[in-house]
């Protein structure tokens, strides 16, 4: 098999490597400036994602797009496995321990790609009409988007779970929902919000909300916020970054390296980061207009988009005190392994859509 056809070739999207690229690349450099251990850890997790990268993109996805629906289920299995045999650290039960070995694996994130792929899927089979999807099919996509929201928020992963949320019905308004259905939507979000903070928000998420709506606001993001003033406009150099180099700023290559970002780079420093992730978002939401007829294209590449969209907005804003603190990392940018190879998983189905959108590509061996 001819692995390296020059209509698969040219049919890859080289933009998004360009974009990503220099995420990857500041990343590891902000990482081995505070901690050598760390970014030699993360050269691993870059290893590995190639590696994912390379396995998932030559993966016949289109050929077996049936198979879907049974990836999607086998993932709300192990969300369900979490609830009875989930591992707990820190008072949430987020992981499964893998058998005979010291690993553990996070249902939530493995399911994100899942989660699109299905909707990428079940709007390819039943696809809008001009007007959009009646309420017949919109409460057949939630189904689908609910019930993931639902056992991830229980864990408690309440971060997680709004993203996606957030994604799948992101995902709805972009292909084409009635106007009407989103009107009721949001008078019963208003009317209902009391009791879901009453009644459904747990009390630890319930402080982190006070820790926001104060006028005082936590320790994290004091000295988040004092690390960003420091950083003015064109940053400061390695050895004057105080805030991080004294270890004043917690989590500074993780959850807030965003706000050592801003530290080092300034904040025309932190306007061109902003810059890049915006390019990356639009292009992956311009694929709406090449691809209008591919919807399995459209949903994934829009589901991308969104999640990097709501990640990194969520990050930002809450490194410099406009959101509540979560766990939710600065796509492709925080130090960590699973969220970092996820994404990366995530491009390769993207590219894999792409680059295979023609179903002869898939037999071009048997004419060799």
């Amino acid at each position: 098999m001819r692995l390296f056809d020059k209509r698969i070739i040219s049919h890859f999207d080289y933009l998004l490597i360009i974009f990503v690229l220099p995420l990857v690349l500041l990343s590891y450099k902000l990482i081995s400036e505070t901690n050598t251990a760390l970014a030699n850890k993360q050269l691993v997790y870059f290893s590995v994602s190639l590696v994912a990268f390379l396995i998932v993109f030559i993966l016949p996805i289109r050929r077996h797009i049936r198979l879907i629906p049974l990836l999607y289920w086998l993932g709300i299995i192990l969300l369900l496995a979490v609830e009875f045999f989930g591992e707990t650290r820190l008072g949430a039960k987020r992981w499964l321990s893998l058998p005979l070995s010291n690993l553990t694996i996070q249902p939530s994130e493995l399911f994100k790609p899942v989660f699109i792929l299905m909707l990428g899927y079940l709007i390819q089979n039943r696809q809008p009409d001009k007007d959009g999807y009646n309420a017949k099919d919109f409460i057949y996509f939630s189904f689908y988007i609910l019930l993931p929201f639902i056992l991830i928020a229980k864990e408690p992963d309440l971060g997680t779970a709004l993203v996606l949320l957030l994604v799948g019905y992101g995902i709805l308004f972009i292909v084409g929902v009635n106007w009407r259905i989103w009107s009721s939507i949001f008078v019963i979000i208003a009317l209902s919000s009391p009791i879901i903070y009453t009644n459904l928000i747990k009390d630890y998420q319930k402080k982190r909300i006070k820790d926001f709506l104060s006028e005082k606001p936590s320790y994290q993001v004091q000295q988040s916020i004092i690390a960003i003033g420091n950083g003015g406009l064109l940053g400061k150099d390695t050895s004057e970054a105080t805030q991080t180099q004294l270890k004043f700023l917690p989590i500074a290559t993780s959850d807030f390296i965003f706000a050592y970002f801003v530290e080092r780079y300034g904040f025309l420093g932190a306007l061109g980061l902003i810059f890049i992730y915006g390019l990356l978002i639009l292009h992956l939401l311009s694929m709406n207009y090449y691809f209008h007829d591919d919807f399995v294209i459209r949903v994934f590449s829009s589901g991308l988009g969104l999640l990097i969209f709501l990640d990194m907005s969520i990050n930002i804003l809450m490194v410099i005190g406009y959101a509540p603190v979560v766990g939710l990392p600065l796509p492709m940018f925080s130090y960590g392994g699973s969220s970092f190879i996820n994404f990366i998983v995530l491009f390769a189905i993207l590219e894999n859509l792409l680059a295979f959108r023609f179903m002869d590509m898939y037999s071009f061996e048997r004419r060799l």
